[in-house]
Formats: structure tokens, C-alpha cells, sequence
């Protein structure tokens, strides 16, 4: 499918807006687009632009949250991390859409100023106008009522909730617990409290968190991918180069398409799985439509 089709046979998702499919309103309109090549931020841009371009999402005065995985002290080689061109470009898409302000930000297993910093996304933002890259404060979380199947509330960042515009930008890799962890678990950076509780039913927990806080558009970064030893990672032995982004408003179909990228199906990873049954999106990528941009 082409561009051009794409965005026909999308159309009457844009009239919804951008929540359109992760509401699961209109789950035969589930979309998503992939890009490849050696030029990250430009691969970046091109799957945005074929879900209709950053103006979709961001309005002019927005306020936007971009929500990579920073969540590692490592080398954007090693792939722990979501990659800085993926997370710059994106921010720049942001800026050149009209945003006020973007904000970049991820609750860290190790040192927050160390992932910061030997993440490379720190240094990828650096100078620009308009974006804060801030350490999160423990002073601006918020407990909020959720009522999920699994957590009934739970302290949540209250940036990423008074933000006008939430984009997640995951990093596609392994995960010794839960096989994968894609953009579903990528929002378990804006959890306070102790994150380790949700592990005794981790696939419902992310469920009852993404059915609260929607993600607007999904971003993956596929460009390297983990494919043992994550979350941390530090073998390089463990790192495929893809040179790959995908992207989409619905964040399941998303997770899907990537977990066949390590040769795995969508209902072997269970939070992919309890995002489908809540209504977050669609898993059966038979019923996506696929754009190469």
C-alpha cells in the first residue's frame, strides 16, 4: 500500500482525531506505517508524515509530552534505550507543528543523570528552544483513581497528565519478565511509587494505566533491537541492527507489528494481549493496514 492509499483509506479516522483507534471507537480503521533506512531522523519523519504529518496531533500552543524509553544506563548502541535521532526528530515534528512547549522525560532504573546523559538524548536535545529534558520530581506525582482490573489507582506523573499531546516512543526490545517491552510498558515510566508491585500481574497493570493516559501517536524505534538479555542489555552480541521505525495511532497494532520483527506472534506477548481485550487497539495485524513510507 502506498502513501496515498493509506491516507484515503484513513480518512475518516482524521475526522475523529487522533484517539480515534486507541478509544477503540473504529477498530477496522486501525493504521500503521513503517519506514527503513540508514538516516533515523529522516525515517522518523517519514512514518509521521504518512499518518498525515505531526499537525494531526499537535496543535499550535500544545503542549507536548514525548515519552521515550531512557529508562538505562547504556550507549545508544547497546540498545537499552529509545535512540536519540529517533526521540530528536520527533521532537522536532513537534516544534515545526506549533508546539508551546515539548517535554522529555522517563522515570529511570538507574541514575536519572547518568541514562540521561549516556543515552545520548540529553545531548540530542541540547539548544533547543522550547524543549525541557528535566529529571522527574517526586513532588509531581499524583494518586490517581483507576479503577482497572488490576490497580485501582496509583500515583502518576502530573506532567505527563496535564500535557495537551502524550507521544510514545519505545524502544523495541527483550524483556526477561514479559518477553517484550514495546509502547504499552513504555508508559510505565510516568508510575510512581513502587513500579516492582505491578510485576505480580504486569500485563493487566499496563492495561489499567494505558486505559487511563492515552497515547496519542505511537512511535517505535526499531532502528536496533535487543534481542536477549533486557531490559539492560550490554552486549553488543545481543543488538540487530533493523534500521526500522513504525508508527501508528494505535498502539497495540503497533506492538504487534514489532513483535514479529523478533520472529514472535502478537498473542505470545500478554500485554499485548490484555491492551486488545480493553478495547486499546487491534492485535490482528490481518486487520491493519500497513503503509511503507
Amino acid at each position: 500500500m502506498n502513501r496515498r492509499d493509506f491516507l484515503r483509506i484513513s480518512g475518516s479516522a482524521l475526522l475523529f482525531g487522533p484517539n480515534l483507534v486507541a478509544r477503540g471507537w473504529a477498530a477496522e480503521q486501525s493504521a500503521l506505517a513503517v519506514s527503513e533506512g540508514k538516516d533515523y531522523g529522516a525515517i522518523t519523519k517519514n512514518v509521521i508524515n504518512a499518518l498525515g504529518g505531526m499537525k494531526r496531533f499537535v496543535k499550535s500552543g500544545d503542549t507536548v509530552l514525548v515519552k521515550p524509553n531512557i529508562g538505562w544506563d547504556r550507549k545508544p548502541e547497546f540498545a537499552a534505550n529509545t535512540h536519540p535521532l529517533v526521540v530528536k526528530a520527533v521532537v522536532e515534528e513537534c516544534l515545526n507543528a506549533g508546539a508551546k512547549r515539548v517535554k522529555v522525560f522517563d522515570n529511570p532504573c538507574n541514575e536519572a543523570r547518568r541514562c540521561y546523559e549516556n543515552s545520548g538524548i540529553a545531548a540530542a536535545l541540547q539548544g533547543m528552544k522550547n524543549v525541557e529534558m528535566k529529571f522527574m520530581d517526586e513532588q509531581r506525582y499524583k494518586k490517581v483513581t483507576l479503577n482497572g482490573k488490576f490497580l485501582k489507582e496509583w500515583e502518576l506523573y502530573g506532567e505527563a497528565l496535564s500535557a495537551n499531546v502524550l507521544i510514545n516512543v519505545p524502544i523495541a526490545k527483550h524483556h526477561s519478565l514479559t518477553t517484550l517491552t514495546l509502547s504499552q510498558k513504555n508508559l510505565m515510566g510516568i508510575m510512581g511509587g513502587n513500579r516492582g508491585y505491578i510485576h505480580r500481574q504486569i500485563d493487566d497493570a499496563m492495561a489499567d494505566i494505558n486505559s487511563a493516559v492515552k497515547s496519542h501517536l505511537t512511535v517505535i524505534d526499531a532502528t536496533r533491537v535487543l534481542t536477549d538479555h533486557g531490559p539492560t542489555g550490554g552486549r553488543l552480541s545481543d543488538v540487530k541492527v533493523l534500521n526500522k521505525v513504525i508508527a501508528s495511532t494505535d498502539m497495540v497494532a503497533a506492538d504487534a507489528f514489532a513483535t514479529k520483527l523478533f520472529g514472535l506472534e502478537p498473542n505470545a506477548i500478554a500485554i499485548t494481549v490484555a491492551g486488545y481485550k480493553r478495547g486499546l487497539g487491534e492485535m490482528n495485524l490481518d486487520k491493519v493496514k500497513v503503509v511503507k513510507a
